[in-house]
Order: C-alpha cells, then sequence, then structure tokens
C-alpha cells in the first residue's frame, strides 16, 4: 500500500471520528434548544465537503502518474 494512501485512511479515519463526535454534541445540543436543529445545517456541509474532497483525491488520475513510474 502506498504511502499517500495510508496516510489519507489514517485521516480520513480521525476526521470521521471527530466529525461523529461533533454532530453527537450538535444533536444533543439540538434536544435541549428550540430551535438547534438549524446547527445541523453547517453540520451537513461540512460533511459534503469533506465527503467531496476525500472522492476526488481517490479518483484524480493526476495523482497517480508518479506510480506508474519504474524507480
Amino acid at each position: 500500500m502506498a504511502l499517500d494512501k495510508f496516510v489519507l485512511i489514517v485521516v480520513a479515519v480521525l476526521a470521521t471520528v471527530g466529525i461523529t463526535f461533533w454532530l453527537l454534541t450538535l444533536l444533543a445540543a439540538t434536544l435541549q434548544l428550540a430551535f438547534g436543529w438549524l446547527l445541523l445545517i453547517p453540520a451537513g456541509i461540512a460533511g459534503y465537503v469533506v465527503w467531496r474532497v476525500i472522492e476526488d483525491r481517490l479518483r484524480n488520475a493526476e495523482d497517480d502518474h508518479y506510480d506508474k513510474i519504474e524507480k
């Protein structure tokens, strides 16, 4: 496994743990506040952005150019 993919997996796992914790705290705040559910909108946007960045990183053919060069 290439080092860049391993680092990407580690970063994705740590980001997922952080986002999950953040979403759970927002959900707990939502249950306590009258209009707290509006706080979930930024969480959804941030999740979408993270998803698109990871998807682009995995599917970008230009990044894989150097994987095919013989050493």
